[in-house]
């Protein structure tokens, strides 16, 4: 299993292999690649960003009389919505011997070859490499915020700013499943959580906030281990796994009962209040994106409700990313799978509205590698980008949350 470090790269921490290189770290970033990639999407000359949204009255009879003056002037009025870039900001350096010892090997070769296989070190450059690999890091983290990033816009340069993703602003159109309540600011000490519940041994937790516990993750399932009163519990990672020592936090979770699995009359739900609400109008774009359990109870409940073995109904290419396909009581709509999303979430997202908005830096661009200055014998460079996210009317997209994965 390969390790990892931090700080500069030298012959000692990152040794050489031989053959082929294999990624243990899955980098696809389904949302981001969808709506314009870090090669796609708008520009902007600001940190902060904005577009114009307008709406028209409601339909109705309007019967008017034969020979009547001109009816009073209407005008529509156009609202704006904000959101800011987020600063991506990594550093890469690799010491003079490291670059220059690509054929230095942590097993020695047997002649002719590199390996007994024949095999050659894959990575020619190390300095190269590393850039690319903070490259698909940084790609990561603008996919995970244009899902769980949280608006920060400071007023001073103490503060970093931070994004708005799709989970905290649709909420026109955010459900919870009946019996998932969200429960904020429990408190934790050692492994006990304390907060009123009705959770049994087995079922779920899935947290919105940790506080200052560094042991558990936000938007991970976590199986309940154990229920000390009806204010008390103990996760763990793991079924029948060993309680976590969450440590003293404030935090906030789902409590998902095991029988809370997504069903087609969920789904249903989400889209029609979506549709209702003016989303999902463009059947190619319109797209549910799942996590990987969800993933699962989706197919199963469609392939139950219309007796198929197979609930997908093809596949769609969009913005270079192929999706499946599954035909809903509102469509024919693609379904992508999500890591980034919480694993008790469903997302329901018109992808037309949604681009990446780069803050371009003058005579750089907009993501960019540059030198840093010499503090001894390496390469040091940083790779820098300001990035946001425009994701027009926020109920346009939907989200269902407390589902059991």
């Amino acid at each position: 299993m390969s390790g990892s470090t931090t700080g500069i790269s030298t012959t000692f921490d990152l040794p050489n292999y031989h053959g082929e290189l294999i990624g243990l770290t899955p980098a696809d970033t389904p949302l981001l690649s969808a709506s314009g990639g870090l090669t796609g999407g708008k520009q902007t000359e600001s940190t902060s960003f904005e577009w114009s949204t307008y709406d028209l009255r409601a339909a109705a009879s309007r019967a008017r009389l034969e020979g009547a003056s001109a009816p009073t002037a209407e005008q529509r009025v156009r609202g704006v919505v904000e959101n800011v870039c987020q600063i991506f900001h990594e550093t890469v350096e690799t010491s003079y011997t490291k670059a220059a010892t690509a054929g230095m090997y942590r097993t020695a070769g047997s002649a002719p070859f590199n390996s007994n296989s024949g095999g050659e070190n894959a990575v020619k450059s190390e300095h190269s490499w590393q850039v690319m690999q903070s490259l698909k890091q940084i790609a990561r983290d603008v996919n995970y915020c244009f899902w769980n990033g949280v608006k920060v816009k400071p007023t001073t340069n103490g503060t970093a700013r931070a994004m708005g993703g799709l989970l905290s602003v649709s909420t026109s159109n955010a459900q919870t499943k009946t019996g998932s309540a969200l429960t904020a600011s429990a408190s934790a000490a050692t492994d006990t959580i304390t907060a009123t519940h009705d959770m049994a041994a087995d079922d779920k937790v899935v947290f919105t906030d940790v506080g200052a516990s560094t042991t558990i993750v936000v938007g991970r399932a976590y199986w309940v281990k154990s229920v000390t009163s009806t204010t008390s519990f103990k996760i763990a990672e793991t079924r029948g796994g060993a309680a976590i020592t969450v440590g003293t936090a404030t935090v906030s979770f789902y409590a998902i009962n095991a029988a809370n699995i997504a069903s087609v009359a969920d789904v249903n739900g989400l889209l029609q209040q979506v549709f209702d609400n003016g989303g999902i109008n463009e059947q190619a774009t319109a797209t549910l994106f799942v996590p990987s359990g969800q993933k699962l109870a989706l197919s199963t409940a469609y392939a139950n409700a219309y007796g198929k073995a197979d609930a997908l109904a093809g596949t769609r290419n969009v913005g270079g990313v192929n999706l499946n396909t599954i035909v809903t009581d509102f469509g024919v709509l693609n379904v992508a799978v999500e890591r980034a999303l919480p694993a008790d979430a469903i997302a329901i997202v018109s992808l037309e509205q949604v681009s990446p908005v780069f803050l371009s830096i003058p005579n750089k661009g907009v993501l960019f590698e540059e030198e840093l200055a010499k503090v001894g014998s390496s390469d040091r460079t940083q790779i820098y980008g300001e990035i946001g996210l425009e994701y027009g009317n926020e109920a346009a997209h939907g989200v269902l949350r407390g589902l059991y994965a």
